[in-house]
């Protein structure tokens, strides 16, 4: 597999990793691989979601997480992942008790139904709640002043919603002019404008996600928002020579050269065999042409780019370890 531009050690120094991508491109599969990945030597690394999905339990195949960060796997080198499934009205209820002290009258606005009221009134009070609450785990610190986790991965939002996720923190700052809702605000704002954080993106070797890819690249510089790595999901190896693609996809196979090359291999097919075996092969050399131009394109971007491969056999939690080993072997750590 080719490390097109591997694992920086600007991005070994990040601690907060939002993971997006298209829909359907497996940016939760890849979150979790590149937690497990970032827990290898030893790490303590948390994965939080926060789309309602329950994505992380289905990938680990285990039971709906809580709002509670629970042990979810171990990891290579004595590492260990947790994972928080974070429940914007089980926050919102924190944070009133955290900033005002207003626990018992949380749970009487729940009853009242003010916490939807709340969300829906100012929609993005609910992404400055998950946020905010990210923010808290990446700066927990033990007693001993170490921070709780040695990384933070989030599966966020798909491409066409990150940065309106990320950036809506800046907006409330301009609302809100005082007190803890502001001094909230403006934490969070440093912490995914800073060096610590970076928005890693997951595409296929596809013109849609890679289109959508490049756009969000766009959009995040746009947004002041640090733009990770590139990380292509579902790749298949080659069965041709590089030399040769160009011709076969052009429709360019001699058929009866694979014929005579299977004979010398002691291999006599029916014509109709040979001619599904030649249609098939132009076939594979249109992907492949269609590949090393998704490839281009993404080298527009000038970022990271990592690659993990294709598992036909499904991705279970054993595939899981697979990809984040491969992740491992291009340098994440």
């Amino acid at each position: 597999m080719t490390n097109l531009a591997g694992w920086t050690d600007e991005l070994a120094r990040t601690r907060l990793h939002f993971v997006t991508g298209k829909g359907g491109t497996g940016k939760t599969t890849l979150a979790a691989s590149l937690g497990l990945a970032l827990a290898s030597h030893g790490r303590r690394v948390l994965l939080i979601e926060v789309e309602g999905r329950q994505g992380f339990a289905q990938v680990f195949d285990t039971e709906p997480l809580p709002y509670a960060e629970q042990r979810i796997a171990a990891a290579p080198g004595g590492g260990e992942v947790r994972a928080l499934h974070v429940d914007v009205e089980a926050a919102l209820l924190e944070y009133f008790e955290m900033f005002y002290n207003l626990g018992f009258a949380g749970r009487t606005l729940r009853r009242m139904g003010a916490i939807e009221f709340a969300t829906t009134l100012a929609p993005g009070l609910r992404d400055v709640l998950l946020t905010g609450k990210i923010k808290e785990c990446v700066g927990r610190t033990d007693s001993d002043g170490r921070h709780t986790y040695d990384a933070v991965v989030v599966d966020a939002p798909p491409t066409g919603r990150v940065v309106k996720f990320l950036d809506v923190t800046k907006a409330l700052t301009d609302l809100a002019k005082t007190g803890p809702i502001r001094a909230q605000a403006e934490g969070v704002v440093r912490l995914l404008h800073s060096g610590e954080t970076a928005v890693h993106l997951v595409t296929l070797l596809e013109e849609m996600p890679v289109r959508e890819t490049l756009d969000a690249v766009a959009e995040l510089d746009g947004a002041d928002l640090r733009p990770g790595a590139v990380l292509v999901n579902r790749v298949r190896p080659p069965r041709l020579p590089a030399r040769s693609v160009t011709a076969a996809a052009d429709g360019r196979v001699d058929a009866a050269r694979v014929r005579t090359g299977l004979a010398s291999a002691g291999l006599e097919l029916p014509q109709v065999t040979l001619d599904a075996l030649v249609e098939e092969t132009v076939e594979h050399a249109i992907r492949l042409d269609a590949e090393q131009r998704a490839r281009e394109q993404l080298s527009e971007a000038d970022l990271p780019t990592l690659e993990v491969p294709d598992l036909t056999a499904g991705v279970d939690v054993a595939a899981l370890y697979e990809l984040a080993e491969t992740l491992v072997e291009q340098g994440v750590r």
